[in-house]
């Protein structure tokens, strides 16, 4: 796996904001290589478990596509050990978060990422499933890697 670090860049699949099962199966839809993204400090609104069963039940319904989920802690680190403790392997931290270094040694002992920054990602329209998100989606999609540090 590989690991962000000061000096690393790591490339990520095109990342769609993901709010609910609606924005994931569009997200995933397309079959595409794909970063499912919490909105912005979900792990202190909608929680850990919540993002552990939508990243499941969207994996469930589009097994063959691939597709990595990132869920934001903002700058909670409690929000970020919850997120560890229900397995979620990606996470976002900010850099002037509490105890940043204890919670990226214990990211790395779960085998966990820790990303400093949310990855530029794609805001779906009200409606994730009509035609125009349809061809935003495919077209975000086939944009290369977005780098993250």
């Amino acid at each position: 796996m590989i690991r962000i670090t000061r000096d690393h860049v790591r490339a990520l699949p095109p990342a769609i904001v993901v709010t609910g099962l609606d924005a994931a199966a569009a997200a995933l839809a397309p079959g595409l290589a794909v970063t499912l993204l919490s909105p912005p400090g979900a792990a202190l609104s909608m929680g850990a478990p919540w993002w552990r069963a939508l990243i499941a039940a969207a994996a469930h319904a589009f097994p063959a596509t691939a597709a990595i989920d990132l869920i934001d802690c903002a700058a909670s680190p409690g929000a970020a050990l919850a997120a560890l403790r229900a397995g979620l392997p990606r996470l976002v931290l900010a850099p002037e978060a509490p105890a940043r270094a204890v919670i990226a040694r214990a990211a790395a002992e779960c085998g966990a990422e820790l990303f400093p920054a949310r990855p530029p990602a794609l805001a779906l329209p009200p409606d994730p499933a009509s035609p125009r998100a349809r061809a935003l989606i495919t077209a975000w999609l086939m944009t290369d890697p977005h780098p993250m540090r």
